[in-house]
Parts: structure tokens; C-alpha cells; sequence
């Protein structure tokens, strides 16, 4: 109990002293406290990892009841992700943010945002009373989106914001329709009452129950359809913070229907269909947007949806195990989906750091715009580099690891399968296959674009490599990228307890059952790893013991008939993945402005091509647009005219005198009725 009450009163003390500090003081302070309360949460979260629980009771209110608090392996899991990603974003952040050191009440109301939405994250995954989870959640949001609307004097960045907190509080409302719907049927607002609930009502109103939590926490996830705000929201926040909510914000909604999993009661099998189906449409569809993006940062955050999706499959594929009785199966998917949440949090962290490193060398994330950054840049590059081979699931990096374990469970479900299930399976594992290609296709792309060939503008100012401490958060992601990929053996009894938690097999068999399970199906691919470092290791090595007697002639490479070759001869972001775009032109949505050149000695013309979400235009836009054509037909009743306005008043005041007096009637009548 200490313990949580110091995690409480941590973050008061520093936002009551945050005003007072000046604007190096306050960095450090927000540095200080987060390192404290990731101390303290971590410690808790790590003992869980190792079996055991920590249970607290507040005594609530009247309103509440009895607010209990769990951290068990589950929560202590993402405690420990939550915990790490805010330290290396809140490092990184202390030098990003210098150059808004003028904006002093900003970064003041920035840091206690940046500081609640650390401590409503961790919070979410320990609290077990419905109603002190929302308010919780409300706090997540409303600090989220003051982090996200930072520059707030940009149009585009406050539209992003407002959308986000409005889809926030959709979310919201489906989380409360759920818990309301329980608290009704049960008395009880404690997250117990799921599984209470639940045991008595496992067939359609078990599963309605579950999609409508399981909305509330995909649109914070940022599952298809339910993403819109997401492209939006990452690109308009800081670099920090588009980290932050890529690596743990948005897993909040993952923890969500995992937590979901150990409560309720229904069929599995059904469940892990339906969260299959979701999983593989955004994961494809992420990727697919993503790959026509001309904005960095924009291009990033559909990836997020992408992982997102492959999270949800490893999800799908864990309870169709539970559903079946397949232990082997479930913990294949529960394994591969926690790990992957790991794993996503590290290296899309480290893109989103290393895009804002690229922002401020560059004052611009338009892709077209930049070129040959390696050249003045060159560790950004390489960490951007690690990381986008992490993400694309290439060997030896730890996206690779995550994926073949869910590669692995998708093989073990075909086993046992009909030609039905058999069918999904397929179509599931190709889908799988189709994500990583499309994925390395994006971020050959966006590398080569943006670090390879000749800058393609100039720049009023000088672009160099940021500082080092900058740079230092930065390797501590990529040396964790590197170890679990290289040995991902040591997270096996880390990942024992969690995956307890979700499978129900007791955890002595699940030690020995997973030690042998995933160590036999991981030693091949550590063995494979590490032959192939030794050979390219070996490789260069042999190469310097040739060449170290040869010299070294730099000449300008053949033109190929163009003596004044110039940086618009280069792919630009469009014309890269052009027969991509041709290919995938029913389901992507683009259009193209362009400028023509005329005259005899033509100059100047331009052409452009925009990419736009096709589900955000007929989901969010057209209905939109339909309901205000709806209300402009009604422009006629604001005329201007004060005598029409007082008309309106009595209309009302009579209506709502006769509203009860005709309710009073049909009450009447309806008993009159009951009588005959």
C-alpha cells in the first residue's frame, strides 16, 4: 500500500512544483519523476514475472465500492514496456524539446500531461474497479491529447488533436456501455463481475458483450476500421510523444482485450475468429496505406496499425487455442503476441526517434524533400536502418522472432485443422506473408528515399547529426533490438507467467511445457542467426585481408549519357512504388494535382500525388458530409427574424408543459387496454 500511495503522490508533488522551475529545471524534474515512478512500478512488475502478486484495497466511496488493485504477470508485463519507453522517450525528449525552450507555459502544461500520461498508463494496469478504470482511461486521453496538440498554433495539428480526443471518447463510450451493462446485471462495478457475468451467459450475449468492450479498446489500438485517428494523431505530436504512442499508448488497448480474456467466459474459438478477421484486414491495410505516404511520420503510424494487426493475429490465434483445448496453440499465439508488443514498442519507438532526429536537421518529413541524409547523418541513419529491418521481420532483429513464433502457430493450427478452418488458416498465414513483403517493399523505400542518393533541396541551414546524449536512449533501443534477436531464449521464463495468466495451464507445466516448446522451435533460428553474423563477419574480414594493400581511387561513375546529372533524376517517394500504386489502384485511394509545362523553353511544372483513406472517406467523411446536407435543410429556421425566434421559445415551453400531461394519457390507455 505504501508503495502505491508513493506512485500517487509523486506525480502531485512535481506537477504543484513544476510552474516554479525554470525551463531546464522543469525537464529534469519530469526526467526525475518518471524515472521514480518507473522505479517503483518496475519493481512490482518485476517480481510478477517471477510469480508473485500484489494485491491492495482502497476503500472507494459510495459510488464505487471497495477499488481494488492487482498487479499480477500480465500487468507486470506491460508495466515494464510502459516503464521503458517513457525513460528512453523522456531522455530523448529533454533535447528535443530545447528548441521550444522560449514557450515556457507550454512545455510547463506539456510536462504535466507527458507526466499523467505516464502515471494513467501504468495505473490501467492495475486497477480492477470499472468505474476508477474510465476515469483513469479519461485521464490517459485528456493528457494524450494535450501532449499531441503541443503546437497548437498549427491548424493541422489542432484538427489532429480534436480528432483523436473525440475518438477517444467513442472509445470511452463503449467501455462504459459494457461495464454498465455488467454493473446492472451484477451490482458490482469490480472487474470480478466479468466472470461472473460471463459464466452465466456464455452464448450470443457473452460474445455481444465482448465486441462491444472489444471496440472500446480497438479504436484506442487502432484496429481497422476503427484508425482514423491514428494517421493523424502520430504525425502532429513531437517526436517523443509519436514514440510514446506508437510503442505503449496504443497497446493500452491490447492489455485491454487481453485483461479481457482472463475474465470472461465465452467461446474462444468464436472470439479468436472474429479478432482474426480484424487482425488481418488492418494489418494488410496498414501496410498498404502505408506504402503511398509521402510524410514520414505519417508513413510510420499506418505501420502501427500494420503491427497492430500482426499483434491481433498472435491475440486470434491464442484463443482459438483456449476454444479448442489446444494448449500447445494458445501458447504459441499468446506468447507471440506479447512478445511482439515488446518488440513493436522497441524498434517503432526508435523510428518515430529517429524521424524526429530527421525533423530537426531538416525542419521538414516530406519524403521527396530530402535525400543523401546518410552522408550528414550517418548514426540516425543506422539507427533508422536497424530498426526498419526490425520491423520488416528480417532476421537477425527481434521482429523476426515475434513473427516466427505466430508463423509457428499458424502451423500448428493447420495440423489439426478441417478444410474450413483450414481455409482461414491459409488465407491468414499468406496474409502474414503478404505484410512483411509489403513491408520491406515500404522501408526500402523510405530509407532510400530519405538517406541515400543527393539531397534533393537545398537547405538555408546547416544539417548535422544530432548530439550524442540525444542519440543515447537511442542505442539502448537498438542494443535490446539486437539481443532479442540474436538470443531471444532469455525472455522464455519472462514470458512464463503472463502467458499462464492467459492460457490456464498450470504453471509448472507451462514452464516446462513452454521451455520445451518455444526453446526447441527458437534453438534453430539462434543457431541460424548466429551462423549468418559469423559469416558476414568472416566475410568482411576476408575482404580487408585482400584489399589492404590495394588503393583506394575515388572517380566519378559513368553518366550514362548525362553529363549534368542532377538530384530530380532520382526516385522520388511516388515513382518508387509506382507499380505498386497501379497495382493496388481499386483499393487505394489517390489523386494527382499537376502543373503543365508550356512554352518553347519550358521551366518551372510540378506533379504531385496524394493518397487518401479509402475507409476514413466512406466511414468518417461521407456520412459526415451527409449529415450536414441533412441540417442545411433546415437553414431556413435561422431567417435573422426576432419574432420567429420568440415563436420558437413558446413552441418549446408549451411542449415541454405537454410532454407529461401526454405522457399521463398514454399511461392511462395502456392500462385501460391491460384491463379489457
Amino acid at each position: 500500500m505504501n508503495l502505491i500511495n508513493v506512485f500517487l503522490a509523486i506525480p502531485v508533488l512535481v506537477i504543484l512544483l513544476l510552474p516554479f522551475f525554470k525551463v531546464k529545471g522543469k525537464g529534469l524534474a519530469l526526467l526525475s519523476a518518471i524515472v521514480l515512478n518507473a522505479s517503483l512500478s518496475g519493481y512490482m512488475a518485476a517480481q510478477t514475472l517471477a510469480g508473485n502478486v500484489y494485491q491492495f484495497a482502497f476503500p472507494g466511496s459510495l459510488v464505487t465500492g471497495p477499488v481494488n488493485i492487482r498487479v499480477d504477470a500480465l500487468s507486470g508485463w506491460f508495466i515494464l514496456i510502459i516503464n521503458f519507453i517513457f525513460i528512453t522517450g523522456s531522455v530523448y525528449g529533454l533535447f528535443y524539446m530545447k528548441a521550444y525552450q522560449s514557450q515556457k507555459n507550454n512545455l510547463t502544461l506539456h510536462s504535466i500531461a507527458f507526466l499523467l500520461l505516464h502515471t494513467a498508463l501504468v495505473s490501467l494496469c492495475a486497477i480492477q474497479n470499472s468505474l476508477v478504470f474510465l476515469i483513469a482511461w479519461e485521464i490517459m486521453a485528456i493528457s494524450a491529447f494535450l501532449t499531441v496538440i503541443f503546437e497548437h498554433e498549427k491548424m493541422a495539428t489542432l484538427k489532429a488533436g480534436w480528432n483523436y480526443l473525440l475518438q477517444s471518447h467513442v472509445s470511452i463510450l463503449f467501455l462504459m456501455i459494457g461495464f454498465i451493462w455488467v454493473a446492472f446485471k451484477t451490482g458490482s462495478y469490480d472487474f470480478s463481475a466479468l466472470t461472473i457475468y460471463t459464466s452465466e451467459h456464455q452464448g450470443a450475449t457473452g460474445i455481444l458483450l465482448f465486441l462491444c468492450f472489444f471496440v472500446g479498446f480497438a479504436i484506442k489500438s487502432g484496429f481497422v476500421p476503427f484508425h482514423t485517428w491514428l494517421p493523424y494523431a502520430h504525425p502532429a505530436a513531437p517526436a517523443h510523444i509519436s514514440g510514446i504512442m506508437s510503442g505503449v499508448m496504443i497497446k493500452i488497448g491490447i492489455f485491454g482485450i487481453l485483461r479481457l480474456i482472463t475474465l470472461i467466459k465465452v467461446d474462444f474459438y468464436a472470439i479468436g475468429l472474429i479478432i482474426m478477421a480484424f487482425s488481418v484486414v488492418s494489418g494488410l491495410y496498414g501496410v498498404m496505406l502505408a506504402i503511398v505516404q509521402h510524410n514520414l511520420k505519417k508513413l510510420l503510424a499506418y505501420h502501427s496499425i500494420e503491427n497492430i494487426g500482426i499483434i491481433g493475429m498472435g491475440i486470434g490465434i491464442g484463443c482459438i487455442g483456449l476454444g479448442t483445448g489446444n494448449n500447445v496453440l494458445a501458447t504459441l499465439g499468446f506468447a507471440g503476441a506479447l512478445l511482439h508488443t515488446l518488440n513493436h514498442s522497441l524498434f517503432k519507438s526508435l523510428l518515430f526517434f529517429t524521424a524526429g532526429n530527421v525533423y530537426q536537421a531538416t525542419h521538414t518529413l516530406h519524403i521527396d524533400h530530402l535525400g543523401g541524409l546518410i552522408k550528414k547523418m550517418p548514426q540516425t541513419a543506422l539507427l533508422f536502418l536497424i530498426a526498419a529491418i526490425a520491423i520488416s521481420g528480417i532476421p537477425p532483429f527481434n521482429g523476426f522472432i515475434s513473427e516466427f513464433i505466430i508463423y509457428s502457430g499458424f502451423y500448428y493450427w493447420m495440423q489439426d485443422s478441417l478444410l474450413g478452418p483450414l481455409m482461414t488458416v491459409i488465407f491468414s498465414v499468406l496474409a502474414l506473408v503478404l505484410i512483411g513483403g509489403l513491408a520491406m517493399l515500404c522501408f526500402t523505400k523510405a530509407f532510400g528515399i530519405v538517406f541515400l542518393g543527393n539531397a534533393r533541396q537545398k537547405f538555408h541551414h546547416e544539417v548535422k547529426e544530432v548530439p550524442f546524449l540525444q542519440l543515447l536512449p537511442l542505442y539502448l533501443i537498438a542494443f535490446l533490438i539486437v539481443v532479442i534477436g540474436v538470443y531471444p531464449q532469455f525472455l522464455l521464463n519472462a514470458l512464463s507467467q503472463p502467458v499462464n495468466l492467459l492460457s490456464g495451464i498450470p504453471i509448472n507445466t507451462m514452464i516446462h511445457f513452454q521451455d520445451s516448446l518455444l526453446g526447441d522451435i527458437l534453438q534453430p533460428v539462434t543457431w541460424s542467426t548466429w551462423i549468418f553474423i559469423l559469416i558476414i563477419l568472416a566475410t568482411f574480414v576476408i575482404r580487408k585481408f585482400i584489399t589492404r594493400e590495394r588503393k583506394v581511387a575515388v572517380e566519378s561513375t559513368w553518366g550514362c549519357g548525362y553529363v549534368e546529372p542532377t538530384p530530380k533524376l532520382q526516385y522520388t517517394a511516388g515513382s518508387f512504388v509506382r507499380a505498386y500504386s497501379k497495382l493496388f489502384r481499386p483499393i487505394l485511394l489517390s489523386s494527382k494535382t499537376e502543373e503543365e509545362v508550356r512554352g518553347i523553353f519550358p521551366s518551372g511544372g510540378s506533379y504531385e500525388t496524394h493518397s487518401y483513406d479509402r475507409l476514413e472517406k466512406q466511414l468518417i467523411d461521407n456520412p459526415i458530409a451527409a449529415y450536414k446536407s441533412f441540417l442545411g435543410r433546415f437553414l431556413f429556421l435561422q431567417n435573422g427574424k426576432l419574432q420567429f425566434y420568440i415563436l420558437y421559445g413558446i413552441i418549446f415551453i408549451v411542449t415541454v408543459i405537454c410532454i407529461p400531461l401526454i405522457y399521463d394519457q398514454i399511461v392511462s390507455f395502456y392500462e385501460f387496454i391491460k384491463q379489457i
